[in-house]
Parts: structure tokens; C-alpha cells; sequence
């Protein structure tokens, strides 16, 4: 059965709700466009009212247009999971709690003053607002509606609450503290983070931007101050479905809960769901709220035992960090390959970027010759589509839609719109659209790829991680540290790496997709004739080699100036005859080397704990980084006071102590003391018998 279209928010909370389904997709709410859900005004208010000095009015907007009706009804819902965890019973529900107002104007705001809410709603502590039509019945489903955000309903919990919040979120604290340490522990099985904002940024196959601490979005970090930017890991954990979070300050240093509250935090519920997403801990957002969020308001915002979530939510250091591999192409086409070594081929077909019999990851790619504006082609090349598929996952192909340089995006052979969503969750890999000239693809086995625009073609980068090792062949060649071996032809023979570019270019023709492999859309009379109907890889198409080249004084002068030293650049320049088209695949060339350079493997020491008794200086513990140790007053010191991390990966001496007894400032300030009445004592001396002489001159005289 079809299902209508429903707004997102909507979508969202009934993909969790009893009924028929099963529901096409699950959303997060953060990804729910603003004109689609109601606002909390001043939503750090709802949160934490009834707490100390918190109270008053609170209030609610919308957007009237959104909702068509002269009266609405706000309504309370709560969201919970019950039933023994990580067992079949576990089930996640949304309950109608009660009505805020019935029968009011949908003026597009609402406010009120909050009364606590009887003793058996008390139990839902994260719940939603919603807003429908006056004349649906409470509680009525499948309804077009508005709904907030969700949150800590801090507002609606009863006087116990508000007589003494400290003490209830403390007994909150302590409950969840003990149910926490009955459940499985899920920290082994996630992955360590970067160790370097950098990596985190770069590795964008496995990590991608927490929304709620974004440096892109000027790093409102709430949960974490003193942080720039936080990553979380895109796929949710095998077993338990959790997800890591990792956080870094603006020197680009990890944060870790060990030194910091700031640090990041390992989620029970991975804050981004996993499929199946009705099942717990796997809805989106709301799994993570209640086994994550509501305890870190427990412990950390609304009681002082902090201590006791970040023990039970402690940061990965990155001492098993591996960072992925890149390759990438772009420009007339260039390629650089996963072990470094690059070439040009501009043929005119499909062909087989990347295969990996590990997963059976595919990814193909299409060159097309450029049409100049006077209506000629040029003898290079460019890329204008790029599929992917791996193992029984989703089709996605992004391409560039007809002579434009607007990107497309194919989802199993039909074209997406992204007009309210940004980030969709498909079958085996997510797709983030950032912005209309770049894709990011997520796949389930870590991989990633970035496509983007660069005018007037697409730039493909592949990130991989350390397990394809010695399992990929294609354009971007086998994956060994060894760049000898790169281009290898189907039937197994290695071209060396001095070939010449006629050789290169039959390496390259050699990977042209099959018919029946091909993962892309022949949707139009030009792609059936040209490509699905003709050989993959068109032999009548005569390209540019570089010893064809002869380009003018005056071009040699302006690309020398444009690209300087970039061979890649001066090859477009002089083969297109277009500084533009030259300046793209130097820019495009700059990223790749400034991606390799971020992902660049560094040494890890490991967290370094401070002496009992005392206190650390220093927070990273990278290569060459030195920790800092002192002893509280009435201890002293014994061990080294500073340990560096080695180029070996381990500390130059081990975390001292502090034993009990005269600190060295105590020591130090009896010796000066000593020294100091010793030299008053030496003064007088020297004075008195002065003095002495003195008066025996006196006496001598007549």
C-alpha cells in the first residue's frame, strides 16, 4: 500500500506509534523543517522549570498558514519504552498524556503557566507538544498536526519536584545509576574517535557534524563548553545500537570526560537511530533522550553528581584510531589513487571507479567531452555522473542534470528532492546534501564518498577504511601502500608506473562497465543512445594526449601564473584552452592534498590520569606533548614532574605520587625562614659589635 505523504514531524512520532505498517522512513526531529513544528520560546526555560528561580509564563508559536483551522487543541505527549531491555518485550510508545487547551484561536502562539500534572502522568519525563484541529477528539491519530521539539518535561513534574529539585533529580540520578550498571556495557563496541579535529572533519565516511556543537554554525556548544566542534559516528553500533560522539577544542585537541565534564559522551541510544528505528534503543532521537539525555539533566544540570553520569559515559581516547585512505578524481579526468600514485584519463563512457568483493562496494563513474559555448567539444574529458551501491543497499546516483551544472540526485533510478529534507537514512548508507553543489555519502561499511561540483564537472573523493586493505580494484587502483601495482588490468596484468599515456589510457578503457553491471539511470534519449546502446567505452573518441599539447607563449604565461606547479591544471588549461576550467582542478587538486594532509596518521599516548592527592596541567597526549604534575599542599612530589609522549606511543614516565608529608613549598619555605632569622641574627651581631668598638673609641678620647 501507497502511504499518503505526511509532514516530517508527523512521519517521525508515528513511526513509533501502534498501527499499522511498516512506515517508509524514520526522521529526526532536528531534520523536521521549522515551519513544520511548533516552538518552544526560550526552550532552556521549559526545561529547567521548577528549578531553582525558574518559574512564570511559557510559551508556544506556529505557524498559523501550516495549520488550517479557526481553533486548535494543545496537547501533551510522552514518550517511553518499556519492557526488559534488549529483549523482544522492549517497545518504544508514544501515549496522549492530556490537553493543555482546547478550542483556542489558532492565533500562532499560546501561553500559559504550568501546574504540576496528576501522580500518574509523572512518570513520562521527555515527551512533545501538539497542536491539531479543535475539531479532532484528544488524542486522535493519523491527524494533521504540529509538534514541538523534544524535551525534559521539567514543566509538568509534580511538587516533590519543585519543593526540592536538587534532591529529586539526585534520587533520579542514583536510580538510573543502578539501572545503568544492570545493563550490557556498549563501549567496546564503538569506534575510538580522530585524534585530531582535523581527522574528525576529514574521516567523513564514519564521522559526521553533531548538530549541536558545529563550528560551521558558530560552535554553540551548550553540553559542551569549551569545545568548537563535536562528530558523531554515523553508523550505530552492531549490537546495542549505540553511538560515539566525539568532541575537540579550538587547538583541534580531544576532549575527554576524564579531564573535563565538557568532554564527549558515548551514547546508549545513538542519537541518529538505527534501523529497524520503532525498535529501542533505535528510534531516532528519542532512544537517545531517554537513556542519555534526561539522566545527564538528572545528574549534571539539575543535581551536583556529575561525576556519576561522566563515570558511566567516559570518552574513547583514539589509541586505536586508524584514519581512512583517500583517492580521488576530478578535473579533465585526474586521478590520485588510494597508495598516491595519479594519472590522466579522459576517455569518453562508464567506467569502473572503484570494486571492493569486501563488502561488493561499486562505485562507477561517466565521461563526457565539454561542449564550449561556441557549440564545439572539447578532446578531454570530464566526470558527469558517479553511482554507488554496496552489497543489497539503496542506488544513489549523482549527476549533473543536462548541460547545467546543477547536481542530481537518483534514489534507485528516481530523482530526489531535498526541499525539506537535507539528510536521508537509506537502505545500507545515509546521503547528506549540505549544500546544492555537494553530496556526502555514508555507507554502512565506513566507506564514503564526497561529490561535488567543480565547474564545469564533478570531483568524486573515496574514503576507505584500514579493512579494505588489499581488497579494491579499478581506476583508483589496489589499495597496498604500494603504488607500483596501481594500475592493474582486469586479467591481472600491471602496467608499470612509467607508463606512458597511450598505455594509461588502455588501463583505463580496460575498466569500462558492463552493461549488465551498470548502476546507472538511462532516463533520457541522449543517455539510451550514447551510452546504454553504444559501447561503454566509445573506441571512435580521439583524446588530447600530453605530447599532443602545444600551447601558445601567451597560455603558457597564464597558466604558469594560474597553476604554478600543478601539472593537472596546466594539462586543463592547455587542453581546454580554459583558465577556468584549469583553476577548478587546481582548486579541486588543493583539497585533496589538504584532506590527506588532515587525515595523516599521528601517535597517541593515551590518557594520562593526575597523581591521587594532586593535579595534571595539559590535556593532550599526542606526540611530543607534555602533562604537568604538582601535589596539593601537605604532599610532596615523588616521581618525575613532567612526562612526554613519545614518538613510540608511550609516556616518558608514568603518573608520580603524592605522598603525605611537607610539600617542597613547605620545604622550601622553612629553609628560606631558617635563612632569613639566621641573617637577622647576623645583623645584630655585626650591629652590637659595632657598637662595642664605638664606645671603647669614646672612652680613649681626652
Amino acid at each position: 500500500m501507497k502511504l499518503p505523504l505526511l509532514p516530517c514531524a508527523l512521519l517521525l512520532l508515528l513511526a513509533t506509534a501502534p498501527g499499522p505498517g511498516p512506515w517508509p522512513a524514520a526522521v529526526h526531529p532536528s531534520k523536521v523543517s521549522e515551519t513544520e513544528k511548533s516552538q518552544l520560546v526560550n526552550e532552556t526555560h521549559w526545561q529547567y522549570y521548577g528549578t531553582t528561580g525558574i518559574g512564570g509564563n511559557l510559551s508556544l508559536t506556529w505557524n498559523v498558514s501550516a495549520l488550517p483551522t479557526d481553533s486548535v487543541t494543545i496537547e501533551l505527549w510522552g514518550y517511553e519504552e518499556t519492557g526488559k531491555p534488549y529483549s523482544e518485550e522492549w517497545t518504544a510508545k508514544w501515549s496522549y498524556l492530556y490537553s493543555l487547551a482546547t478550542n483556542v484561536p489558532n492565533s500562532g502562539s499560546f501561553t500559559f503557566v504550568p501546574q504540576p500534572a496528576p501522580q500518574h502522568y509523572q512518570r513520562w519525563e521527555v515527551g512533545a507538544l501538539r497542536i491539531v484541529s479543535s475539531k479532532h477528539y484528544d488524542g486522535e491519530r493519523d491527524v494533521q498536526a504540529l509538534w514541538s521539539n523534544e524535551h525534559a518535561l521539567a514543566w509538568h513534574l509534580g511538587n516533590d519536584f519543585r519543593a526540592d529539585p536538587v534532591a529529586w533529580a539526585r534520587t533520579q540520578c542514583l536510580n538510573w545509576e543502578e539501572l545503568e550498571d544492570q545493563l550490557p556495557t556498549f563501549l567496546e563496541e564503538l569506534p575510538d574517535c580522530p585524534c585530531t579535529l582535523a581527522q574528525a572533519q576529514a574521516d567523513s565516511g564514519r564521522f559526521h557534524t553533531d548538530y549541536g556543537c558545529d563550528i560551521e554554525h558558530g560552535s554553540v556548544c551548550t553540553y559542551h563548553p569549551g569545545a568548537v566542534h563535536c562528530v558523531r559516528s554515523v553508523q550505530a553500533s552492531p549490537q546495542y545500537a549505540s553511538g560515539q560522539q566525539c568532541c575537540y577544542t579550538k587547538e583541534g585537541t580531544q576532549l575527554l570526560t576524564a579531564d573535563s565534564t565538557s568532554g564527549s559522551t558515548p551514547d546508549r541510544g545513538h542519537d541518529w537511530g538505527a534501523p529497524p528505528f520503532r525498535a529501542p534503543p533505535r528510534v531516532p532521537g528519542l532512544s537517545h533522550w531517554l537513556y542519555d539525555v534526561i539522566s545527564f539533566y538528572h545528574c549534571c544540570l539539575w543535581a551536583p553528581e556529575c561525576s556519576r553520569y561522566m563515570a558511566r559515559r567516559p570518552s574513547s581516547d583514539c589509541l586505536r584510531y586508524q584514519p581512512p585512505r583517500l583517492a580521488s578524481a576530478f578535473g579533465d579526468p585526474h586521478f590520485v589513487t588510494f597508495d598516491g600514485a595519479n594519472f590522466t584519463f579522459n576517455g569518453r563512457g562508464e567506467y569502473v571507479l572503484l570494486e571492493a568483493a569486501l563488502t561488493n562496494l561499486r562505485v562507477q563513474v561517466r565521461a563526457q567531452p565539454r561542449t564550449t559555448l561556441e557549440g564545439a567539444q572539447d578532446r578531454g574529458t570530464g566526470l558527469t555522473a558517479v553511482a554507488v551501491q554496496e552489497g543489497n543497499s539503496d542506488v544513489v546516483e549523482v549527476r549533473l542534470a543536462g548541460a547545467t551544472v546543477v547536481l542530481q540526485v537518483l534514489l534507485n533510478q528516481e530523482v530526489l528532492s531535498f526541499a525539506e529534507q537535507k539528510w536521508l537514512d537509506l537502505k545500507g548508507m545515509f546521503l547528506s546534501v549540505a549544500s546544492e553543489d555537494s553530496v556526502s555519502i555514508m555507507l554502512s561499511s565506513g566507506a564514503g564518498l564526497e561529490v561535488s561540483v567543480q565547474d564545469p564537472f564533478l570531483s568524486v573523493a573515496i574514503l576507505l577504511p584500514e579493512k579494505f586493505l588489499n581488497h579494491t580494484q579499478g581506476l583508483l587502483g589496489t589499495l597496498n601502500d604500494n603504488p607500483a601495482d596501481d594500475f592493474t588490468l582486469r586479467n591481472g596484468q600491471v602496467l608499470p608506473p612509467t607508463a606512458k599515456s597511450r598505455e594509461l589510457f588502455r588501463f583505463g578503457a580496460d575498466w569500462a562497465v558492463e552493461n549488465a553491471s551498470s548502476l546507472f539511470t538511462y532516463d533520457s534519449r541522449l543517455l539510451v543512445n550514447n551510452f546504454l546502446y553504444r559501447p561503454k567505452h566509445d573506441p571512435t573518441f580521439q583524446p588530447l594526449f600530453p605530447e599532443e599539447i602545444t600551447p601558445s607563449p601567451s597560455q603558457v604565461i597564464e597558466a604558469a601564473e594560474l597553476c604554478g606547479d600543478n601539472h593537472f591544471c596546466s594539462f586543463d588549461v592547455a587542453a581546454t584552452g580554459s583558465l577556468s576550467v584549469g583553476n577548478a582542478t587546481r582548486l579541486a587538486y588543493q583539497l585533496h592534498q589538504h584532506r590527506v594532509q588532515s587525515l595523516q596518521p599521528v601517535v597517541s599516548c593515551g590518557w594520562l590520569a593526575p597523581p591521587d592527592n594532586g593535579v595534571k596541567e595539559g590535556i593532550r597526549y599526542l606526540k611530543d606533548s607534555k602533562v604537568y604534575f604538582h601535589c596539593n599542599n601537605g604532599h610532596s612530589l615523588v616521581g618525575t614532574e613532567i612526562s612526554t609522549c613519545l614518538a613510540s606511543g608511550k609516556w616518558s614516565s608514568p603518573t608520580p605520587t603524592c605522598q603525605p608529608g611537607r610539600s617542597h613549598t613547605v620545604l622550601l619555605s622553612i629553609v628560606f625562614g631558617v635563612l632569613a632569622v639566621v641573617a637577622v641574627v647576623a645583623l645584630i651581631y655585626v650591629l652590637l659589635h659595632r657598637r662595642k668598638g664605638n664606645m671603647a673609641m669614646w672612652t680613649s678620647q681626652p
